[in-house]
């Protein structure tokens, strides 16, 4: 009967164990998350800021988008999915014309629909986050739509950086 009770102590204190290192392992790989979040939206900001004013409405073809349509893209899609896909808030203050918009304005811009998609991630619960949702024809975790936003902000940047350097 000993045997039996230390069996199921150990095994208790063995769960308990795993329980909570996953639930900090959770933490801290939200938290790695939100620190590469918020060094994407200061390289995607420096990266506009280095275009010369000359080269905002630079193309690499006509049909192409401009580097500061690809800069407005960046924030226009953390703001749609954010608000579509991540349970993110009302973000009818966070539209600007990229036609007239000036360099600063795109950079404040960018800065708050980053700022917007953080505060809809924060505020998803485990729950939440792990829910699957349809997004763009396949079944994917909030949490990998998350992932799937910071990929389409770095590939677009990526374009935006091969803009920057035909342009010196």
């Amino acid at each position: 009967m000993k045997k039996i009770t230390n069996l199921l102590s150990a095994s208790f204190l063995a769960m308990l164990f795993f329980g909570l290192f996953n639930q900090v392992a959770a933490q801290t790989a939200t938290e790695e998350f939100m620190s590469k979040w918020d060094h994407s939206k200061k390289f995607n900001i420096d990266v506009l800021n280095a275009m010369p004013d000359a080269g905002m409405d630079y193309k690499t073809d006509p049909e192409a988008m401009s580097f500061k349509e690809q800069i407005h893209h960046i924030g226009s899609a953390i703001v749609g999915i954010s608000q579509g896909l991540l349970m993110g808030g009302d973000a009818s203050s966070l539209k600007i014309d990229v036609s007239t918009a000036s360099k600063a304005e795109l950079a404040d811009f960018v800065d708050k629909a980053y700022e917007y998609g953080k505060a809809a991630m924060a505020g998803l619960n485990p729950d939440q986050a792990s829910e699957q949702v349809d997004a763009f024809g396949n079944e994917l975790s909030r949490r990998q739509v998350m992932a799937m936003m910071d990929d389409h902000s770095t590939h677009h940047r990526g374009a935006a950086i091969a803009y920057l350097r035909a342009n010196g």
